[in-house]
């Protein structure tokens, strides 16, 4: 939700954005397959073959009409894109790191790929980062990132489910 509401902050409704994921096929990208699928707007996830995205997820966004498509071009992926977003390669729960950065090396968000996407398109990254492996510094340092306030964001939306939460019984 951090997400969305940073991207809808510097880009605009949700169902006007084309979003380029590139790198593994985690949780995170999961959750951006649901946002769209929800709110609208097209989602293009870049990844190798051996790290896609849950296919139930994928299946179920399908069933839903998302705007979801599957590449393994990074450059693909990113042409065009108004939002760039990745995550690290490598998460507590992963045993072959050295697998996974062979494998995504060629999806590194580097100064050369975000070209690709419009010359105002923001990069996002739940952090932290790994500069120099899913992403460079230049990049996540540039004035094209906008991670910062997308972690400020994260505590004003975990603030408003809390409410929410704590609302007791609607009427």
């Amino acid at each position: 939700m951090a997400d969305v509401m940073t991207l809808e902050e510097y880009k605009g409704p949700i169902a006007r954005q084309k979003v380029a994921w590139v790198g593994d096929g985690n949780n995170v990208v999961s959750s951006w397959v649901h946002a769209i699928a929800r709110l609208g707007g097209e989602l293009v996830i870049a990844c190798p073959e051996s790290l896609s995205p849950d296919p139930d997820v994928l299946d179920w966004a399908r069933a839903e009409r998302a705007r979801i498509k599957l590449t393994h071009s990074p450059e693909a992926a990113v042409e065009d894109a108004s939002c760039v977003v990745t995550d690290v390669w490598v998460s507590m729960h992963d045993t072959d790191a050295g697998d996974r950065h062979n494998l995504l090396k060629p999806y590194q968000v580097n100064a050369r790929l975000m070209a690709l996407a419009t010359p105002d398109a923001v990069f996002m990254h739940c952090l932290p980062a790994q500069r120099g492996e899913e992403v460079t510094a230049e990049v996540i340092d540039g004035p094209q990132s906008v991670v910062f306030d997308e972690a400020e964001n994260r505590l004003h939306v975990q603030k408003g489910i809390l409410m929410w939460c704590l609302a007791g019984p609607r009427a």
